[in-house]
C-alpha cells in the first residue's frame, strides 16, 4: 500500500474523528443545559411527590439532589435507591435511571434510559411511569 494513500486515509479519519467529538460536545452542553430545566421542572417535583406519598403510606423514602442528579433513597438503608443522571457519554445524551437494591449481602444494579430523544421532551408521565415500575420491589412486602 502507497504511504500517501495510508497518510491521506489517516488525515480523513482523524478529521472525521474530530468533527463528530465537537458535535459531541455541543450535544452535551444543550444537554446538559435542558436536563438542569428538565431537573428543575419535572424530576425534582415529581420525586418529592413521591417521596411525601411513600412516607405516608408508611414507607420511609427521602428526595435529595446529589451532584446534578435527584434520588429517591430508602430511609431503612441508604444503599437502596433510585437515581436519574444525565449521561452524555454515548452518542446521545440519555437521562439515566439507576436502581439499587441490596437483598442481604447480594447489591442488584439496574440501569436504564427514560424516554427516547432529547432530554428537554422528557414528560413527568414517563418519570412516574419509571419510579413507579423500580419501586415495586421496595413496596412489595
Amino acid at each position: 500500500m502507497e504511504s500517501s494513500d495510508v497518510r491521506r486515509r489517516l488525515n480523513l479519519t482523524i478529521d472525521r474523528a474530530q468533527r463528530a467529538a465537537a458535535e459531541r460536545r455541543v450535544k452535551a452542553d444543550k444537554a446538559s443545559l435542558d436536563y438542569q430545566e428538565f431537573l428543575d421542572r419535572v424530576a425534582v417535583p415529581l420525586f418529592r411527590q413521591v417521596a411525601q406519598a411513600l412516607k405516608a403510606g408508611r414507607y420511609p423514602f427521602a428526595m435529595s439532589t446529589p451532584g446534578g442528579s435527584v434520588r429517591l433513597t430508602s430511609e431503612r438503608s441508604a444503599d437502596n435507591y433510585i437515581e436519574l443522571s444525565l449521561d452524555t457519554t454515548g452518542e446521545e445524551p440519555v437521562v439515566l435511571g439507576h436502581t439499587r437494591r441490596t437483598r442481604g449481602q447480594r447489591v442488584l444494579d439496574t440501569e436504564r434510559p427514560i424516554g427516547t430523544g432529547a432530554v428537554g421532551n422528557l414528560t413527568d408521565e414517563q418519570v412516574l411511569v419509571f419510579l413507579l415500575k423500580e419501586l415495586e420491589p421496595f413496596v412489595e412486602r
